[in-house]
């Protein structure tokens, strides 16, 4: 249609949403009568104390924002602290004033909201970082201020964590409490008494013991459960990684690990010197935790327990759980928690020993859960040894090859042959005989590890280790065996070792002087892939079997050449092999001399790197004096390199190298004292009482030498002192009292006087505007 025949129709307005709203009739809301109630009845929403309303999120309230904003300023403030250690403070105030003063204040604006923030996702995180800070004394007020709430805190999403860390670290002031170290108390009249910490965890055990059995389960209140038991229990605790791995998920960890180093901002907290948390517990610890046992044997059957494996929740807790049952004995009564686990077996053994035992499909499922092969591991450690045998037989044997080649059985084969027998152990051996080669190609040495620590614990069936080590790396002939170390390193069979091999870059000689001091520079890619943790493993234990067994490993370190044992020693796995070879009792001391002697004109190069100036000092510490005479003789000319190296100048300090030059009977003297006393490090030099018994002392502390006196000529008119009475030094009684440099001089051995004179000279303070105005008046 042409344009200007086009009428332009009415204009319609949209309507908006409230013109809808209008023009439709209003409709009522549906009330949901409750059925087989009146209809007039309207349940109320729930409401706190105060009158809020109740939320699940926050139940205790919620922090106002001003509060919140002060609170994230002393996150900050504590976060600088944590992070710089050593902070000039001011010089009137103690070191840890400021801190103090600080500290004080933000827990006087804590008082009263501890809920209120333990709730909040931010605030939470702050007081758990706080915690580690608090003495004592504000521990048990901050804990007596949330009695009667536990069993929501928790429940509940962020104060489960706050519980978890108090739990964490009341050990420590339990463990002070334990042996009577108690903080002052303030009294004051509007208050009750304070209890102690010990009294305030079994108030808080109490208040859970009720719903214990539904805490388990909890996803948020199960973590708070475990840290109960590892303040409770002291088998648990003293279990170091596998418990605090226990406690806290991987999640968890690596969440709390981003937060930042989480510990006491007080330098008097901190350092060597930190005290060591006892063990011990009190006795009503151990009977409560003996009675968390009982409550869950009672108020779950068996099915109920037997669920709990497969729960990925609960399963952590009822594996701490069997280890507190088994510390307190009460694994061998029949329907013990074990028992109903294991399906019968315990009370089989006890009440009819000679029953044949059919196999259980839930245990055959435990095998091979990734959740549930944790608990069985459990099982398999602390069971009774007549239910370990009947477990043995009905679930591993005979089957062997098949778990051992399974991702995730072969962790609980490998807890299993930490256990065995003699008889076991050889016929695991027998029955593993063609499958260690898989084992070795899928990476999975956990049990091969297992069968070698078990052999040299037992002392027994080591050749048919030494036959498992063969057959799991392909070395059929004396000839193959050679490469036996590095094969093993890398976890390479021998054909797999050899073609990767033959396209490795042969690395530079490492009998030249490195240029870069410790310094890794990039080279070619190494076809080898690198040494392996798994491999260094094998490698340790081997070493630990009775000899001669270690000396397939033994002897195949001493055929390596000698730029391949260096690149061992640089190597951050292969080090490892070192130690154990010079440590381990079962490795005999020629071996280990043989060793030491072998690196002796490849010092400088082994320890001009971080990882092999450790393997030095470790040969350093192990030799005696004429080995180390010969190790320091060998590095004279390497003197300047092993000072300008970053790594080898530490290791040059040990051998004290000018003084074997100069006076070397007083550095073997101070080599043999050092031999005696490892542990006094201060005692360099001999005493000279021993080799002067009749020089008189002065008293310990020395007086600085006056500006006014030279000390060159003291050193010279002391030294030709020294020549005129030198027939007379045996009648020390008719020699007039030497002056203090003549004393040094005595000090220093009595050698030949140029040697003493020359060293003076050379340790002499070097002024230079001294010797400008010499030279000025020279002229």
């Amino acid at each position: 249609m042409p344009r200007e025949n086009r009428k332009r129709g009415k204009k319609i307005k949209k309507q908006t949403d409230d013109d809808l709203s209008k023009s439709r009739p209003p409709q009522e809301p549906q009330v949901l009568e409750p059925i087989g109630e009146p209809s007039w009845i309207r349940f109320a929403p729930r409401h706190d104390p105060e009158g809020n309303e109740f939320n699940p999120e926050a139940p205790f309230g919620y922090v106002d924002a001003d509060v919140k904003a002060y609170f994230r300023t002393v996150d900050v403030q504590i976060r600088d602290w944590q992070v710089q250690e050593d902070q000039e403070l001011d010089q009137d105030k103690g070191p840890n004033e400021e801190r103090r003063l600080f500290f004080i204040a933000a827990l006087t604006e804590m008082g009263g909201k501890e809920k209120q923030l333990m709730t909040d996702p931010d605030c939470s995180v702050i007081l758990e970082r706080m915690i580690y800070s608090m003495d004592d004394f504000v521990r048990r007020v901050f804990i007596d201020s949330l009695t009667s709430s536990f069993e929501v805190l928790v429940r509940h999403r962020f104060a489960s964590h706050v519980c978890q860390t108090l739990f964490s670290v009341a050990s420590e002031t339990i463990s002070r409490e334990s042996r009577g170290i108690l903080p002052n108390v303030p009294e004051t009249a509007d208050k009750g008494e304070l209890r102690t910490l010990t009294q305030l965890v079994l108030d808080v055990a109490e208040e859970l013991v009720s719903s214990f059995s539904s805490l388990i389960m909890d996803p948020f209140a199960s973590h708070v459960v475990r840290a109960l038991l590892t303040l409770l229990s002291p088998s648990v605790s003293s279990l170091g990684p596998t418990a605090q791995g226990t406690i806290r998920s991987k999640k968890s960890a690596t969440w709390k690990a981003k937060q930042g180093p989480m510990r006491s901002v007080f330098t008097d907290e901190k350092g060597k010197g930190k005290e060591v948390v006892s063990q011990s517990r009190p006795t009503e610890f151990s009977d409560l935790a003996r009675r968390l046992v009982d409550i869950l044997r009672t108020e779950l059957g068996e099915n109920e327990v037997r669920a709990l494996a497969a729960n990925k929740v609960a399963s952590p807790g009822l594996q701490m759980l069997l280890e507190v049952e088994a510390d307190c004995g009460m694994t061998d009564n029949p329907d013990s928690l074990m028992d109903r686990v294991m399906v019968g077996i315990i009370s089989t053994c006890v009440n009819d020993p000679g029953l044949v035992i059919e196999p259980s499909d839930y245990l055959n499922t435990l095998l091979r859960d990734p959740t549930s092969s944790h608990l069985l591991e459990t099982i398999v450690t602390r069971s009774p040894d007549q239910a370990f045998v009947v477990l043995w037989d009905i679930y591993f044997k005979g089957t062997l090859p098949r778990l051992a080649n399974h991702p995730v059985a072969n962790f609980v084969v490998a807890k299993a042959l930490e256990r065995v027998s003699p008889e076991q152990l050889s016929e695991a051996c027998e029955e593993l005989k063609g499958t260690w080669n898989k084992l070795i190609s899928t990476s999975k040495t956990g049990v091969l590890r297992a069968a070698i620590d078990r052999s040299a614990i037992l002392q027994s069936s080591e050749h048919l280790i030494c036959e498992a080590v063969y057959s799991a790396f392909e070395m059929r002939t004396v000839e193959d065996r050679v490469n036996l170390v590095p094969c093993v390193l890398h976890l390479l069979s021998l054909h797999e070792y050899k073609a990767s091999s033959k396209s490795q870059v042969v690395p530079a000689s490492l009998t030249a002087p490195h240029k870069r001091h410790g310094r890794s520079e990039p080279e070619a890619e190494n076809n080898l892939g690198g040494s392996k943790i798994q491999g260094s493993i094998l490698l340790q234990s081997l070493l630990r079997l009775p000899a001669p067994h270690n000396d397939i490993v033994i002897t195949n370190i001493m055929a390596l050449p000698m730029e391949r044992r260096i690149e061992m020693a640089h190597d951050a796995s292969g080090s490892r092999v070192y130690d154990v070879l010079l440590e381990s009792p079962t490795v005999p001391s020629k071996a280990k001399r043989e060793l030491i002697m072998e690196f002796i004109g490849h010092y400088h190069v082994l320890v001009d790197d971080r990882l092999g100036s450790r393997v030095g000092d470790r040969c350093w510490a192990f030799a005696d004096t004429y080995l180390k005479e010969k190790i320091a003789r060998s590095l004279f000319f390497h003197e300047q390199f092993l000072a300008a190296s970053y790594y080898g100048k530490f290791f040059a300090r040990n051998l004290n190298l000018y003084l074997l030059q100069r006076r070397p009977n007083e550095w073997k003297t101070m080599q043999a004292n050092r031999k005696r006393t490892p542990d006094k490090s201060s005692n360099l030099l001999p005493n000279p009482e021993s080799e002067h018994p009749h020089v008189v002392q002065k008293s310990t502390k020395r007086k600085r030498h006056t500006h006014g006196e030279d000390e060159i000529d003291a050193v010279f008119n002391a030294s030709l002192g020294k020549r005129i009475k030198k027939t007379a030094l045996g009648q020390t009684a008719s020699v007039p009292t030497p002056s203090e440099p003549e004393m040094d001089v005595k000090k220093s051995g009595g050698l030949d006087s140029l040697q003493v004179v020359l060293g003076a000279i050379k340790s002499a303070p070097k002024d230079e505007r001294s010797n400008k105005k010499r030279k000025k008046h020279q002229v």
